[in-house]
């Protein structure tokens, strides 16, 4: 006899005392078939928790008799419901466990039949049928007797049990008469696992689109070798998500050359519901084929009316041989540790790497509450649940463009509905896509339609109160906690321009990482220069920071690009990085009308063929935003400092010539007047009256996207000479002065160009990469670093922060969490962006917007 024991699940021995089954066990593990680790045994249980295996009651008086015997029965009970516990976290972990105990009784086993079948294993039943005389003659020889008597009941039950196991829901069931005629084998890897070393190419629902399949194959690099199989001069294979047929003109082709390919091992298909559907109805089952299915049929029997009935039985079996055996998902592996997980529909984190019928029914079909109105499935988001570290890659649900969610990507991008074929490349986790030639789908519910109808649909607040992850391309998962999200809900219900018109928020910026060395600097350009050396970057570029308020424009070619993008006419709208209005409404139409007015004269929009222009800038006078600021804070502070200042040192400079000791107070009295003047022309430069709109300036530094493209790929000069091109269509727009430090020439160039700037009095120079973004190692840097000058500094830290103390305090700062906070809010910035400009849903680009909001709730020192 031959039993293969499973990778995970649970194995039940069955027999009397006697049977030998911890003897056998013992010598599984002694040849290394099974582990130590593997085997619950009762016997050991009841040491553990009552320091006896066997207690024998027999010879005893009644009462004795009675005693010993509950005894035996309350350790029994407490060893049994602690190995229940065990083997329970055994079978969540999907580990083997092999329960050595008699097991005699249908309520014995129905307890962990129930188990497996709610924790999604696989058990067995091993049943050791061993004759009554071998069965007493073994107890004689025991250490323990357990007695004849008790021998010869246990064989009566076992005799009367053993007719009906094989109707309670065992997976597998061996009834053994002699143990050494039986050859145990185990399946030592989880046979879901994938190894993933060569590379696995990942494709989304195919529905029968067979031409767009082998262009897809072909651009990821595979050709047919002499027996017309498609290989990878890599070794890399392919792996289907589903649904290969139905709905498309080709699904018989389709299915064909992956019945080769998984034959031939350089393939995989997982299971599907429109495979399985098309599994039912080859077997002959009561299956109505609509939604696409009829085509399959119309194929097959078209099929058959050219190659005959028997070619057409042969494709039949094959076919249903390759849909039989598709697993319900499969777990891609990375030197044997599983890092991804491909599914059709969706999978729960503690599905991943089981199976079972529940299993394979949510991996078909996902997480669903019925049906709507013209009969098709309700989905609820599974993906909400998803709480593991684990990528899931999945299809079914159509959608524009790969999303990314909660460390999840859907790749079925529509091909049959005229949308596209998408290939993940993995462990890369890049995306290889081709153009549907056509609709073949032909319906009028077409998802990517409906979806693009729905795009501005409002977001499902719910998913995000109580805290959520956004999935970024650039610094990967970043997690928003309860407690920054409400009120940062809150204050989009409340207070920001329309969520739809919320498509940006600036990140924070970083200031140096580490304090200057210079004596009397606290920040300084050197430091600044030094992080990007120190990351090996050589080319960098220092930027004039404008002392204003940060704000996001977004112009529109016309009304119409406006509603097609926001779902309002407009031509423009201008937000603070908070996301609130930047001017009343009235201001608000004449500065938009006559920028757009601008752009359009010189062509804007129709050169650069594009719908709207998305700008990151700064708007000046600072005034404009902060004048309450200004005017409670800064001028009342200047005012008063000067005012007591002054009164002490008319006092001190009557008295310094006549009371002794006084100097050095008088001296320092007249370098904290000249510190609080300096402070009142800090604010003051940043400020002016504007009395029309011609007095306000607009500096964009970034150009973050048309329509259909953003620009995180290029470098900031050409972001500048956008900027410049800009200034020259309107002279509200101002030109950044900027330098390119490449060597220590430039780079002390740079620092004698900020030193004079900051000394006039403005506020200083951001230090950044050549490249918008930038990676080394994989891991995101700082985008950008301001380098603040020592008069601006006095607005921020007081007016006497250069005294020797308060400098060598500020010194001691820690940025590190700012620093955490700007690379998390720019990859958000990013990630927001991109789907905008890929027409995702307002939920999708909203959670970016949020996030970032949310980061700005993260307690950190705001004069960093």
């Amino acid at each position: 006899m031959h039993i293969q024991l499973p990778y995970a699940g649970i194995v039940l021995l069955i027999g009397p005392s006697n049977s030998g089954k911890s003897t056998w066990l013992n010598q599984l593990i002694e040849i290394e078939i099974i582990r130590p680790s593997e085997v619950v045994s009762s016997d050991d249980y009841r040491k553990l928790v009552g320091d006896v295996e066997h207690i024998d009651w027999k010879g005893h008086p009644p009462d004795e008799a009675d005693s010993l015997f509950e005894t035996y029965q309350d350790i029994s009970t407490e060893a049994f419901a602690l190995m229940t516990l065990l083997i329970e976290a055994r079978a969540r972990l999907n580990k083997l466990t092999i329960i050595d105990a008699t097991h005699l009784y249908a309520s014995d086993r129905k307890k962990y039949i129930e188990l497996a079948h709610r924790l999604h294993q696989p058990i067995y039943a091993l049943v050791l049928d061993i004759a009554q005389p071998i069965l007493l003659e073994r107890d004689r020889l025991r250490d323990f007797p357990r007695g004849g008597r008790r021998v010869k009941q246990q064989v009566q039950v076992f005799n009367r049990e053993k007719r009906t196991i094989k109707r309670e829901g065992f997976n597998q069931i061996h009834v053994i008469s002699d143990v050494s005629q039986v050859n145990v084998e185990r399946e030592n890897m989880n046979p879901l696992h994938l190894s993933s070393e060569r590379g696995i190419d990942v494709i989304g629902d195919i529905h029968g689109c067979f031409d767009e399949f082998l262009e897809l194959l072909e651009r990821l690099g595979y050709r047919p070798n002499d027996e017309g199989l498609y290989v990878h001069p890599e070794g890399r294979v392919f792996l289907s998500l589903g649904d290969i047929m139905s709905r498309g003109p080709k699904s018989l082709e389709t299915i064909e050359f992956f019945i080769r390919h998984v034959e031939a091992d350089i393939a995989h298909m997982i299971d599907s519901n429109h495979g399985w559907k098309v599994f039912r109805w080859l077997e002959g089952r009561n299956v109505t084929m609509k939604h696409g299915d009829e085509l399959f049929v119309e194929e097959l029997q078209m099929y058959e009316k050219q190659k005959g009935s028997d070619a057409t039985e042969t494709l039949k079996s094959s076919m249903k041989r390759l849909l039989k055996h598709a697993p319900s998902h499969y777990v891609l592996t990375k030197q044997d540790i599983p890092t991804a997980v491909c599914v059709h529909a969706g999978i729960r984190d503690e599905f991943i790497g089981k199976t079972s019928r529940d299993i394979s029914d949510f991996c078909r079909y996902g997480d669903n509450e019925g049906f709507d109105e013209a009969g098709k499935p309700i989905r609820k988001d599974w993906t909400v649940q998803h709480k593991s570290k684990t990528l899931i890659i999945w299809g079914h649900d159509p959608r524009p463009r790969p999303l990314r969610l909660n460390h999840t990507i859907n790749i079925d991008q529509g091909v049959v509905f005229g949308g596209r074929l998408t290939a993940f490349r993995y462990p890369e986790q890049t995306i290889v896509q081709v153009e549907a030639k056509q609709d073949y789908a032909q319906v009028d519910d077409n998802p990517l339609v409906t979806l693009e109808a729905k795009r501005l649909d409002p977001p499902n607040i719910g998913k995000l109160m109580n805290g959520y992850t956004v999935d970024t391309e650039a610094f990967g998962e970043i997690r928003v906690s309860k407690e920054t999200a409400l009120p940062s809900i809150d204050l989009v219900s409340h207070h920001t321009v329309p969520l739809e018109e919320l498509v940006y928020i600036p990140p924070t910026m970083s200031p140096t990482p580490k304090p200057s060395e210079e004596e009397d600097y606290l920040e300084h350009p050197n430091e600044a220069i030094a992080y990007y050396r120190e990351h090996g970057i050589t080319r960098l570029i220092a930027e004039k920071k404008h002392m204003g308020s940060r704000a996001i424009l977004l112009l529109f070619k016309n009304e119409d690009a406006a509603e097609k993008a926001i779902g309002r006419r407009t031509k423009g709208i201008i937000y603070t990085r908070s996301g609130r209005k930047f001017f009343e409404r009235e201001q608000e139409h004449e500065i938009v009308s006559r920028l757009h007015q601008s752009l359009t004269t010189h062509d804007y929009f129709t050169t650069y063929q594009t719908d709207f222009v998305l700008l990151d800038a700064e708007i000046l006078p600072w005034n404009l935003k902060a004048r309450e600021l200004i005017r409670n804070q800064y001028a009342h502070v200047a005012e008063q400092a000067l005012l007591d200042r002054k009164q002490l040192q008319q006092t001190l400079e009557s008295a310094v010539d006549h009371v002794e000791g006084i100097q050095d107070w008088f001296t320092e009295v007249n370098q904290k007047l000249e510190q609080a003047e300096t402070f009142k022309q800090a604010f003051q430069t940043y400020c002016w009256d504007v009395e029309e709109i011609d007095s306000i300036q607009i500096a964009p530094f970034h150009v973050l996207a048309h329509s259909e493209e953003t620009f995180f790929n290029q470098s900031h000069e050409w972001h500048m000479s956008m900027n410049q091109k800009l200034a020259e269509m309107d002279d509200l727009f101002l030109a950044t002065d900027y330098k390119i430090i490449e060597d220590t020439d430039s780079a002390n160039d740079v620092i004698e160009w900020w030193k004079t700037m900051t000394e006039d009095g403005h506020e200083g120079i951001v230090i950044k990469p050549e490249r918008f973004m930038t990676k080394v190692d994989g891991k995101l840097i700082q985008p950008a670093i301001k380098v603040r000058g020592r008069k601006y500094l006095s607005i921020i830290y007081g007016m006497d922060y250069l005294e020797p103390d308060n400098l060598k305090r500020l010194k001691k700062r820690n940025v590190s969490k700012k620093q955490k906070l700007a690379l998390r809010e720019f990859a958000l910035g990013m990630e927001g962006i991109k789907r905008f400009v890929h027409r995702e849903s307002l939920e999708r680009y909203h959670e970016c917007v949020l996030a970032t909001l949310a980061m700005e709730a993260e307690p950190v020192d705001p004069r960093l």
